[in-house]
């Protein structure tokens, strides 16, 4: 999707104890600009006029048009504040904040995901959100206190989750009920679940296989670990050895003999993520993994009716996951302020309905339950059904990955894809996968 760029939001009506807080704050000193890397923040003093705050995410248009709508609210009750938006698709996203970074010229807020969080961090090219967390005046108390932990790094809060979201097996419904085999069950062991899709291809005469192969999706790689005890990191370093990797693709060896899984080609073109090009909706198999709050676009791909389920092995391998975080620009002029959006966005019973549910559950649990009986699309209203179902049964957060884990995910993905083709063994392949994964961490 091409960038759009969006004039200065309208301020629609005021609302006079919001505008007494903002005042307050306007009247305070804010960081001045710097460029990322520079030492201590300094403070100067700014007009109290109209204050502008550039804010820039990735995703689609409905996304922009719900977060749009919530900078509004925003703005109603604080008039002085307006908002310089801009969005894309995710493609080049990353390559464009890497580009305004190198600038000094990141916008005030900005959405990332786990990716980037610690490296972004420790590059000090955000904003340590930690003392208005301290005070409450960002409010984190109604979160999940993993939720909460999955946006700190080196014990300071760099991110606040925009939402919460599950690693899930998404089905098409309709295609199992044709074939008469059964839905796939949440903590369904590991092999259980390559039994299942076998079935599915044996019921269909192999038209359909039943699974994605996700030996390259790193989600299914560290919620398997996790199922054994074991961790994708630990600190700045791999959590597992090439012997574990060598089980994790044998597994999937075994389901491609017994035909549980397309052709390597098919698993290529989807390898990517891209929702149009998975799968469970190209009619290749009966099942993908996906994150669950992408449910309802998988489910515009097809006309089969989908649903999810969580990822095979138990509910504690998984933990209170931001599907992706908002966080401020370090230098940003006006770090009260953006503070303020992101507790307003996070906190705000009118701003969890406008955003609803389309990032994933709201990461507040008293406005999740309060936008709960709102949902009207289906398929946001089972993506949220397996978060409630999984909730009690999450297990403790880890840090959020590393530096470098946006290589290593690349080198699993080419990993399984040399694995599937036959081009290298499984041993070589998993101790080359170890050497150049180590060595992306280090750098």
């Amino acid at each position: 999707m091409p960038t759009v760029r969006r004039p200065p939001l309208p301020h629609p009506g005021t609302d006079p104890g919001r505008r007494r807080l903002l005042g307050a704050l306007i009247g305070m000193p804010f960081a001045a600009t710097g460029l990322a890397g520079c030492g201590g923040e300094e403070e100067t003093p700014v007009d109290d006029g109209l204050i502008e705050l550039s804010v820039f995410w990735y995703g689609n248009t409905k996304r922009a048009e719900l977060t749009e709508k919530a900078l509004r609210l925003y703005s109603a009750r604080n008039p002085r504040i307006n908002f310089r938006v801009t969005w894309q698709g995710f493609d080049g996203y990353y390559d464009r904040l890497a580009t305004q970074a190198a600038g000094g010229n990141v916008p005030d807020l900005i959405q990332i995901d786990d990716t980037v969080l610690t490296e972004y961090a420790r590059r000090e090219i955000l904003l340590d959100l930690s003392r208005y967390t301290a005070d409450n005046r960002l409010d984190l108390r109604g979160l999940p206190p993993g939720l909460v932990r999955y946006g700190e790094v080196d014990g300071r809060t760099m991110g606040v989750a925009a939402a919460q979201t599950s690693a899930a097996v998404v089905y098409n419904r309709a295609l199992l009920r044709r074939l008469g085999v059964p839905a796939p069950r949440s903590a369904m062991s590991w092999q259980e679940y390559v039994d299942w899709a076998a079935r599915v291809t044996r019921a269909s005469d192999g038209r359909v296989a039943g699974t994605m192969d996700p030996s390259g999706d790193h989600r299914a790689l560290w919620l398997w670990l996790r199922s054994r005890g074991g961790e994708l990191y630990q600190g700045r370093k791999l959590g597992f050895t090439a012997n574990d990797l060598v089980d994790w693709f044998e597994l999937w060896q075994g389901a491609r003999t017994r035909r549980a899984t397309p052709s390597a080609a098919l698993i290529d073109q989807a390898d990517g993520g891209e929702t149009n090009r998975q799968l469970v909706v190209t009619g290749h198999t009966a099942a993908s993994f996906a994150w669950a709050h992408q449910l309802p676009e998988l489910q515009r791909y097809t006309g089969d009716e989908l649903a999810v389920a969580a990822f095979p092995g138990p509910p504690g391998a998984q933990w209170a996951r931001a599907s992706m975080y908002w966080a401020a620009f370090r230098g940003t002029r006006h770090a009260d302020i953006a503070a303020d959006v992101i507790n307003f966005l996070t906190t705000n019973m009118e701003a969890g309905l406008a955003l609803g549910l389309e990032r994933g559950v709201n990461p507040n649990l008293a406005i999740r339950r309060y936008v709960k009986g709102s949902v009207t699309d289906v398929g946001q209203q089972r993506a949220a059904g397996l978060a409630e179902a999984l909730a009690d049964g999450l297990g403790p957060a880890p840090s959020p990955p590393p530096k470098g884990h946006a290589r290593v995910r690349a080198l699993l993905v080419a990993t399984a894809e040399r694995v599937r083709s036959g081009r290298v063994g499984i041993r070589a392949a998993a101790s080359r996968f170890i050497a150049q994964a180590d060595a992306a961490l280090a750098e």
